[in-house]
């Protein structure tokens, strides 16, 4: 299950057993003070009768005087329920029968237990069918990512035969015709696809159980100098001392910080430069330029969502999708014309 079926799943299991249990537990404790008063009238019925055979054990009598006690009327209080009679042929004397509060308290408890027994069996039925109800409504959700995945998967099989026709064609004309601009363009335009091809491919498969040991002052080394050669005119800086070894995805992660130093270098000033610097202390990466900066730094996560008119915007979303899926903390901090600086939180990967 992909993470977003997962979260779909979870959503409708939680919004359909709340809601569900919700109504139910008001609708037993509605019936649970009914059951309550319906056990004080059978109480209040029982000591009516006795009144008349005195041929009860579950209650206490007693003989007062009479002195402005209701008859014929159920109390309650700390000592359990009492109701008053009158004694036939006598005008000075009344008669107490009173059930006490212990015995009361038990009976109040079997209720109490009924209910909760009743109760959990409900929430046991309901527990079952949000879980039925949740993967029946994950059906659609999952077939359309399925068909999608299976089209998006066919398109960039079918991508690898005229790029493959495109590159040795621009091959052999840079042979005949050497340095030429328009050869260079189509040559930017090619890698330009397949960095695209590599983005949809990051986006389809999930990474975070493919792990493996390598360094990461490595790859940063790796990447900067492929940078150098289309970025000229871009000055970049490795402030990493020390090697820092990683566990996890070796690929997502190189496409992580491949992409974020695209950008740095291709949204840069002129003679601007590109700082990677790491904190010990709080294990973070940080990627800082002296760029054009970002609007909306808070929008740049989101598909399809780009400031520039190059690019598709989805080469951040993707980045977030692959930091998601690592345990990667990133944020990102930026003006407009005071460059970029993302931070990437490495605890979670760092070997010690």
């Amino acid at each position: 299950m992909s993470k977003v079926e997962l979260e779909s799943f979870l959503k409708s299991f939680i919004l359909f057993f709340s809601s569900l249990g919700v109504l139910t537990a008001v609708l037993f404790y509605i019936n649970y003070t009914k059951n309550l008063q319906t056990l004080n009238e059978k109480l209040f019925n029982e000591m009516r009768l006795c009144s008349y055979d005195l041929k009860c054990e579950k209650f206490t009598i007693k003989f007062l005087e009479k002195n402005k006690q209701k008859l014929y009327t159920l109390y309650q209080n700390d000592d359990g329920l009492r109701s008053y009679y009158p004694i036939p042929n006598s005008q000075k004397y009344i008669m107490l029968l009173k059930f006490s509060k212990e015995n009361y308290l038990k009976e109040i408890h079997k209720l109490q237990n009924q209910a909760i027994v009743n109760f959990l069996i409900v929430l046991g039925v309901i527990l079952l069918l949000s879980i039925l109800f949740s993967v029946y409504a994950l059906y659609p959700l999952r077939n359309a990512l399925l068909l999608t995945q299976e089209f998006i998967k066919d398109i960039l099989h079918d991508f690898n035969t005229p790029l493959a026709t495109l590159r040795l064609n621009t091959s052999m004309l840079k042979k005949e015709l050497n340095d030429n601009e328009k050869l260079m363009r189509i040559e930017q335009s090619v890698q330009n696809v397949l960095h695209l091809q590599e983005h949809l491919r990051s986006y389809l498969f999930n990474h975070d159980m493919q792990k493996e040991k390598f360094e990461l002052t490595k790859i940063l080394q790796e990447q900067i100098q492929m940078l150098e050669k289309n970025y000229p005119g871009i000055t970049f800086i490795i402030e990493v001392k020390k090697p820092i070894t990683l566990y996890s995805n070796k690929k997502a992660l190189i496409r992580i910080v491949n992409n974020i130093l695209s950008n740095a270098a291709k949204y840069n000033s002129t003679k601007g430069s590109v700082t990677v610097s790491y904190n010990k202390n709080s294990q973070t990466l940080f990627i800082k330029d002296t760029g054009i900066g970002i609007k909306n730094p808070k929008m740049i996560f989101e598909r399809f969502y780009k400031e520039q008119e190059r690019g598709i915007g989805i080469g951040l979303h993707i980045v977030k999708k692959l930091c998601d899926e690592l345990d990667i903390g990133i944020e990102v901090q930026s003006s407009k014309g005071d460059g970029t600086t993302f931070q990437l939180h490495l605890k979670k990967l760092i070997l010690l």
